[in-house]
């Protein structure tokens, strides 16, 4: 457990890392808070930063970028967001729904607070409504395509009855796409099955929960599992249960399959929005986006570990075989 003393050092940090004796007022300060790191968050802020370049913000020249991780404490994001405030930035960035309540939160209206990867917006009380925020906030949406993914675990398993879902229940973008799964998975035929895991050291027992009780696993864009996803892995190896993934980064990790977008993309989207502002739009104005390319990605060496054979016309139409 993060002590009380790192998050003031923390806390302290940033507010030192604040001053900037030489930075020109022509200069942007764009403040990005994330809830934790892993492959599909990073490559979203990867993709803010080049959005952003694209439109002339460089940093280090036209552009201050201040990042700061949570490392999966909602407390510690909550003392980010505080502390960010106090910097006034000129647009504060979050990513994942955690990190966007807090910056949300602590912003007050104050300052454009700009959100990536979160599910759902409107359930989280980020905005008003996908096309009018009702304040100065809004985002990019990574609600996913669950009927595709179900009709994925089908295609590979076409007699599965019991699909396995990891998440955190204190996550509220996790619960509302695990009940938006649940209806989903009643029109496919298929049970949903439910194991929560509140910190990443839970994932593994609660991968372990779900032997015997499972056809497959699936793992969606869940932060806490998302980063502790090899643990998931080896239950699907040792037990032969195939895991199935919400975002197509996993697929590189371990999983068997999925139907997702790229988060670099995501990232490119919000970072388009974030420079619209600081280009002097009102971000109350700015609509809430959703990504609405997706591609397939497939592991066959780690689906044959797992106990199954992908379809040889699944692994011909997959924009990336993972080898």
């Amino acid at each position: 457990m993060r002590s009380l003393f790192s998050v003031a050092t923390l806390v302290l940090g940033l507010g030192l890392a604040s001053v900037s004796p030489g930075w020109s007022a022509d200069v942007k300060h764009v403040a990005i808070t994330q809830i934790v790191e892993h492959p599909a968050l990073d490559a979203a802020r990867q993709g803010i930063k080049e959005a952003l370049a694209e439109d002339g913000w460089i940093e280090g020249e036209t552009l201050k970028w201040t990042f700061q991780s949570a490392q999966g404490s909602v407390g510690t994001a909550a003392q980010i967001a505080k502390t960010f405030v106090g910097m006034a930035p000129d647009v504060i960035v979050a990513i994942a729904t955690p990190s966007a309540q807090t910056a949300v939160a602590s912003a007050g209206g104050s300052i454009p607070v700009v959100f990536s990867a979160v599910t759902d917006p409107v359930g989280a009380k980020l905005v008003r409504s996908m096309a009018d925020p009702g304040g100065p906030v809004t985002g990019t949406s990574d609600m996913l395509p669950l009927d595709k993914h179900l009709a994925l675990i089908k295609r590979v398993l076409p007699g599965a009855k019991t699909v396995g879902v990891l998440y955190n229940s204190g996550e509220a973008n996790s619960v509302s796409l695990v009940e938006s799964l649940k209806i989903a998975g009643a029109d496919a035929g298929l049970t949903i099955v439910e194991s929560t895991a509140p910190r990443s050291s839970d994932v593994l027992g609660a991968a372990r929960n779900l032997v015997g009780k499972v056809d497959a696993i699936y793992v969606p864009t869940d932060n806490t599992v998302v980063s502790a996803f090899e643990a998931v892995v080896k239950v699907g190896i040792d037990n032969q249960i195939p895991v199935f993934a919400g975002d197509t980064a996993s697929v590189e990790r371990g999983a068997v399959a999925a139907v997702g977008f790229d988060y670099h993309d995501l990232g490119l989207q919000t970072g388009k929005m974030v420079a619209r502002i600081l280009d002097g739009a009102d971000a109350s104005t700015i609509p809430v986006e959703t990504v609405q390319k997706t591609e397939l990605f497939v592991n066959p060496d780690m689906a044959t570990k797992m106990g199954v054979t992908l379809p040889a016309d699944m692994i011909a139409e997959a924009a990336k075989v993972v080898k």
